[in-house]
């Protein structure tokens, strides 16, 4: 690339990476922490996204107690992003054919959905991003945070991405330079395997002596259904049939607002069979006969998808850095079994943002706020998370039948005695090794969608309102092309144009031979694919400008 001008720069006492309910509840709170002490700090926050809001997907069941000690008075806000209460828990075990509800009676307390509320976690997002805006906090969507600025094993802040490069690697006529945002202290609050976070972790060696962190992929529909199939509160959740006994995972059905039904399906990222397609498991999941009847007469309009942290207590890794720290999903806050995070990416904002303001009002700056890091086990986030610590390796470990069947036991001896049988649980290996061969396994064959309550993936990437400019530097990296070929085709048979769900990597023959071609337009930024290649020889960065899909209340 030929040589770029110098960036300009901007000082601030916090930069925060991301736009979520943990970024902005950092925010919120630091501003709040200066009315409270009479004085003022610079606080700004950068997102990826178009807007607050566009790359925010959740199913969603939402703990409001994250909420509550942030906004205390946010259910009296005219605005308030969530007004659909729960009035109704089911919980089923599906067949091929038919299926058993379980009775609630079972069920350990912390898995009752009352008191809870159903809604869209953008929308609650964007409410956020008001309210920061209002306490003085400054939000800059359409620039993702591309690179992490680091002087003498310091972070120091981030730099936004340079616009206007071409697919050669050079900039063209639209060419502008990237922004460096400096800062005493950097939070990163990206999500689920954010490509910042990724680097720090490595950097700074933050998962030493932490289990290996775990994964799942939620896939996600947004249903106008008709009024007489409408349950509003109703919250239903699933599994067992479509996937295997040794593939954990399971679905979502939340009826809320007007009309409108979020149904979702999520896959455990350490299954084994490499024809596995969790889009297409979806899609079946709708057929089934105790589902498919909410949706007759009915309309989809949105989808999406996302990678989910799922290794929880034991997989979190060290929060706190040489100017900065990590909150929310980038962390690994959420509780598997109760498909819930918001409220501990909301708590762990505020915590960290306690710990940085009294760092920042004692002088510091660039420093590691331990403090953070030594808080968090012992906050309501830990207790959140310890008491179901083992619910994620018993399922892998025994399947669902009898993995669930331990864990629900096991969140009942947490709950009533606060002690464990099995202690606490590893993991094992890492996601991306845990495909087999193809030669290995029996190909799932999935059928035909039939358009009208089955669909194909392009068709819904179209709802995801998703787009990149087409002439950019390639935002999904292959590290080796040949290792591709000669391992992620020729041994497990090209597993990336599966458990993509947005059909962005196919395997293509044509005069030339074969070849890897990458849709990068179709990304919807799931991160499957930097987690599950079986060779970690994918690696997802950040798009130009505010590439990439902009949901409406999903």
């Amino acid at each position: 690339m030929a040589d770029l001008p110098a960036r300009e720069s901007m000082e601030f006492d916090v930069v925060v990476v991301g736009a979520g309910p943990a970024g902005l509840a950092t925010a919120i709170r630091l501003k709040q922490q200066t009315v409270e002490a009479g004085t003022d700090i610079s606080v700004v926050v950068v997102e990826k996204g178009s807007e607050v809001g566009a790359h925010i997907l959740s199913g969603a069941v939402i703990d409001p107690s994250g909420l509550d000690r942030l906004l205390p008075g946010w259910r009296d806000d005219s605005d308030r992003p969530l007004t659909t209460q729960v009035t109704a828990d089911e919980f089923l075990y599906l067949g091929p054919a038919g299926g058993m509800r379980l009775p609630n009676a079972l069920m350990p307390k912390l898995m009752d959905n009352h008191g809870n509320f159903v809604g869209s976690l953008g929308n609650v997002a964007r409410w956020l991003g008001r309210k920061a805006e209002e306490l003085g906090v400054e939000i800059y969507p359409g620039f993702p945070a591309s690179e992490v600025l680091v002087e003498d094993g310091k972070v120091v802040g981030i730099a936004t991405g340079d616009m206007g490069i071409g697919r050669n690697g050079e900039p063209n006529a639209n060419f502008t330079r990237g922004m460096e945002l400096r800062a005493k202290y950097t939070i990163f609050g990206e999500g689920a395997r954010g490509s910042l976070t990724k680097q720090m972790v490595d950097r700074f060696g933050l998962n030493k002596g932490r289990d290996h962190q775990k994964y799942g992929i939620g896939i996600k529909e947004l249903w106008q259904v008709r009024p007489e199939k409408h349950r509003p509160g109703l919250v239903r959740h699933s599994m067992g049939w479509p996937l295997e006994n040794d593939t954990g995972g399971g679905s979502w059905l939340y009826h809320f607002d007007d009309n409108l039904v979020s149904v979702g399906f999520v896959v455990h990222l350490n299954y084994k069979n490499p024809t596995l397609s969790p889009f297409d498991e979806f899609q079946r999941f709708k057929t089934h006969p105790m589902i498919r009847d909410v949706f007759e007469g009915g309309k989809r309009i949105g989808y999406g998808a996302r990678a989910i942290m799922e290794g929880g207590w034991q997989s979190v890794p060290r929060l706190s850095f040489p100017g900065g720290c990590l909150v929310g999903d980038s962390a690994g806050f959420v509780n598997v079994p109760r498909i819930k995070g918001s409220h501990n990416a909301i708590l762990s904002g505020m915590l960290c943002a306690d710990h940085v303001f009294a760092a920042l009002q004692a002088g510091r700056a660039h420093d590691e706020v331990a403090a953070y890091e030594e808080a968090w086990r012992s906050s309501p986030i830990g207790s959140d998370l310890k008491r179901v610590r083992n619910v994620k390796p018993l399922w892998s470990k025994y399947g669902t039948a009898i993995g669930v069947a331990l864990g629900g036991l096991d969140m009942w001896l947490n709950q009533l005695t606060g002690w464990s049988p099995f202690g606490t649980m590893k993991h094992g290996k890492p996601d991306h090794e845990s495909l087999k061969p193809l030669a290995a396994v029996t190909p799932i064959q999935y059928g035909k969608p039939d358009g009208v309550l089955t669909f194909d993936k392009l068709s819904s990437v179209f709802l995801s309102n998703t787009n990149h400019e087409e002439d950019q530097p390639p935002h999904l990296q292959i590290r080796d092309m040949e290792l591709q070929k000669r391992s992620e085709h020729d041994v497990y048979g090209g597993p990336s144009r599966l458990y993509c769900p947005a059909g962005v990597y196919e395997w293509v023959e044509d005069e030339s031979g074969l070849r890897y071609q990458i849709n990068a337009q179709n990304c919807v930024h799931c991160k499957t694919c930097d987690i599950k290649d079986p060779n970690q020889n994918i690696n997802w960065v950040t798009p130009e400008g505010p590439g990439g899909p902009n949901y409406v209340n999903m």
